[in-house]
């Protein structure tokens, strides 16, 4: 089975000459047309999948790299569920869910999870990967009898089971909705709950705030809350973590799972390992190319599937997806000694920023180093690398380099302002470092490739969307030649092996080039793939904050969890930090240690 896709964006008809048509040897054999378009009206070329041989010739061909052609077995075709159009994305299979237990998902962005969600959601009408043709709700039933999910999708299509479904762009929601938020959870409230969900997760706090009003971390609880407050047998979660620090997610997660009946659907959509292995009892794992198709694996148990998806090959499918497995045992184990050539000092400080005071303890970072800077959102931490960045002033010395330093930053919001105009993104990233966009270069293969930029390159930088601008600048702030580095929320808007590859690279820079980094995160699991120490900071959001002097990674991380009660241990197997159910054996045994992090 082939599948062709066209880039509809990526696809320039106008500034081309159609060099996909010109070298396609179907075309030049005159035995059929594999590709064809009206190059008289400029119009997008068509691939015929069933005349097309897959020789790729026209996927090099193409000069803004808008053709991808996969050949896969053919008896995959007949678990196709959804195609968008012709040579569009096509969705192999779907999740399964479990009534009175939470399924995880996780996979690429691009892979087909909001689709897949959508679709369970009763919100898009799969096609069966018949474009062109009418499916009807009796179909799609037939394409999944024998299974579960002929079970869940006739209860669906019958309006026997009601969906709440928290979506994934939260920071729409202001758009389409006025009022406070208690009067907001007032509407959304069909269980008589929202009140005692609010209170769970602090939006009491903000009860009569407008919406309008409300931080991102805000706007993701409310909706969160909003969802569960529905009187509904299916509950869906987007990505409930984005937006929200570690003793929120934490928060919000034991919100969802506390809610779970027997009789419930529950599905998260999650880029949080953690989060997400604390959460779930199911995983699926979406995989393939993004963009061109997605296919859904089998469900596992939620340690056998991360540590599946980690190892990047999944064992019930005989299926490699990933060519090298990912092994959290380095970053966690090996602490860096008190090396020789200390690159930054600091002595206490206080920086005050309006009503916000953030008082910071001596410390200092070495060349080769990376230290975690972890809390709770408003608590200072883009203030003190703000304050390290030489952006702010605080009271006190300021801090001391033992020599030159060059810094290259990333800022924790990105917006159009933040790039030059009339540029590209391989125009931008080219002037930075010409190896970033050099096909080959190490820097190309393990940074700019793997966060999916290659199809940006002729895009106006300014005209990416927030997600894509992220990306970009994160693919910049690494690819300078510096000696310090200093990033704010790096995983914001990356899926998982995104996040896994920007952590391996930080280590990478910081170890080859003896440069130090700080990175601001709430993704525990990249916090421990690339910290040696840790900055913990508490106090009182939007008040007061105390940025503690870098510790080892283990003792700040303990520090940090034994305030929100919960306790973390090493998956055997991967090293990867797992989060104890509450109440479990080994939660009970390590707060009887007192090791919240072991």
């Amino acid at each position: 089975m082939r599948v062709a896709v066209i880039d509809a964006e990526s696809c320039k008809p106008k500034r081309c000459n159609y060099e996909c048509i010109s070298v396609c040897p179907v075309n030049k054999s005159r035995k059929g047309v594999a590709i064809e378009a009206d190059t008289k009206l400029r119009t997008k070329p068509v691939i015929y999948e069933d005349v097309c041989i897959g020789c790729g010739i026209c996927v090099k061909a193409c000069p803004f790299d808008a053709v991808s052609i996969v050949n896969l077995p053919e008896e995959l075709d007949e678990e196709a569920v959804h195609r968008y159009g012709v040579n569009g994305f096509k969705l192999f299979r779907l999740p399964i869910p479990k009534q009175g237990q939470v399924v995880g998902v996780i996979g690429k962005n691009g892979a087909g999870k909001t689709t897949a969600i959508r679709i369970l959601a009763g919100e898009l009408m799969p096609n069966l990967g018949r474009v062109g043709e009418k499916v009807e709700t009796d179909d799609v039933i037939r394409h999944f009898r024998g299974s579960e999910l002929q079970t869940f999708l006739q209860r669906l299509y019958d309006k026997r089971l009601r969906v709440a479904h928290k979506v994934q762009y939260i920071d729409l929601v202001p758009r389409y909705l006025k009022g406070t938020v208690g009067q907001l959870l007032a509407k959304a409230d069909e269980r008589g709950v929202a009140r005692e969900l609010a209170q769970e997760v602090g939006l009491d706090k903000v009860w009569d705030r407008d919406v309008s009003h409300l931080s991102g971390g805000e706007l993701q609880k409310l909706v969160v809350v909003a969802t569960l407050s529905k009187q509904a047998d299916v509950y869906i979660f987007d990505e409930p973590s984005s937006y929200l620090d570690i003793r929120e997610r934490v928060r919000v997660s034991r919100l969802i799972r506390s809610q779970v009946k027997s009789s419930n659907y529950v599905l998260v959509v999650e880029h949080d390992l953690a989060m997400l292995d604390y959460l779930s009892d199911y995983v699926h794992i979406l995989y393939g190319e993004p963009g061109v198709y997605g296919i859904v694996s089998q469900p596992y148990g939620v340690r056998v599937g991360i540590n599946a998806f980690l190892d990047g090959y999944l064992p019930s499918e005989n299926m490699r997806i990933r060519s090298t497995p990912i092994n959290f045992s380095k970053a966690l184990e090996v602490q860096k000694g008190e090396g020789s050539y200390k690159y930054l000092q600091w002595d206490s400080a206080r920086v005050a920023l309006g009503d916000f005071a953030l008082e910071v303890e001596p410390g200092h970072i070495n060349g080769g180093e990376v230290i975690a800077i972890v809390g709770p959102n408003a608590i200072g931490k883009t203030t003190f690398i703000r304050f390290l960045a030489g952006e702010i002033k605080g009271e006190g010395s300021a801090p001391y380099s033992y020599r030159e330093l060059k810094v290259s930053y990333k800022p924790q919001y990105i917006g159009p302002e933040y790039f030059p105009e009339g540029v590209t993104v391989s125009q931008y990233l080219a002037s930075i470092n010409p190896e970033a966009v050099t096909s080959g270069s190490w820097l190309f293969i393990e940074l700019t490739e793997k966060l999916g930029l290659p199809k940006l390159f002729d895009r106006d930088v300014r005209e990416l969307s927030g997600g894509e601008m992220q990306k970009v600048a994160i693919a910049a702030a690494l690819s300078r030649e510096a000696d310090l580095y200093l990033l704010d929320e790096p995983s914001a808007h990356l899926d998982v092996e995104e996040r896994l590859a920007v952590g391996k690279i930080v280590r990478r820079l910081t170890e080859t080039r003896k440069a130090a980094a700080f990175v601001a995160e709430h993704d525990i699991m990249m916090i421990a793939m690339v910290a040696d120490k840790a900055m913990v900071f508490q106090g009182e959001p939007g008040v007061r904050g105390v940025a503690s002097s870098p510790r080892a990674l283990r003792d700040a991380m303990n520090l940090l969890l034994s305030s929100l009660g919960v306790t973390m241990r090493r998956e055997q197997e991967s090293g990867r930090p797992r989060i104890n159910k509450e109440g479990s054996y080994l939660d009970r045994l390590q707060k009887a240690r007192g090791t919240y992090f072991e």
